[in-house]
C-alpha cells in the first residue's frame, strides 16, 4: 500500500484528505514543516501532500526544498496545496520540484484523482 504523508496546520484540511484517500492509501499527518519533514524521513511517503503557508521554522516550500536535498527522499512525490493562487508560489514550487499544485478550496475527488495522475505519472517513467 502506497504511504501519502500530509503536511498542514489546519485539522479540518488534514481531515478531509485523510477521509479521502485513507480508503487507498496508508495516511500520516503532521501539523507543520519541521514535523512534517521528521515524519517524513521515518515513514519514507511515497507522495507529500503538502501546504505550501505554515506557521513555524519551516513553511511548505521550505520544506520541499528539504525534501528534495534528501537522498532518501529525493524522489518522493510532492503535491503543493495552497488557499492563495499566487504565480510566484507555483512557480517556486516548480523550481523546487513539485509535482502537482491544487489550490484550496478543493473537492476530494480532485484531489484524489490529482494523487492518482502523479502515480500513474511516476509508474511511466519507471
Amino acid at each position: 500500500m502506497k504511504k501519502i504523508l500530509l503536511v498542514d496546520d489546519q485539522y479540518e484540511i488534514r481531515r478531509l484528505m485523510r477521509q479521502t484517500l485513507g480508503k487507498t492509501f496508508e495516511v500520516f499527518e503532521a501539523e507543520d514543516g519541521e514535523n512534517g519533514l521528521h515524519l517524513a524521513k521515518k515513514v519514507l511517503p511515497d507522495l507529500i501532500i503538502l501546504d505550501i503557508r505554515m506557521p513555524g521554522k519551516m513553511d511548505g516550500l521550505q520544506l520541499l526544498s528539504a525534501v528534495r536535498a534528501n537522498p532518501q527522499l529525493h524522489s518522493t512525490l510532492v503535491i503543493l496545496v495552497s488557499a492563495l493562487q499566487r504565480e510566484l508560489d507555483v512557480k517556486r514550487g516548480g523550481e523546487l520540484g513539485a509535482d502537482a499544485y491544487f489550490v484550496k478550496p478543493f473537492s476530494p475527488l480532485q484531489l484524489l484523482a490529482c494523487v492518482q495522475e502523479c502515480f500513474l505519472k511516476e509508474a511511466q517513467h519507471e
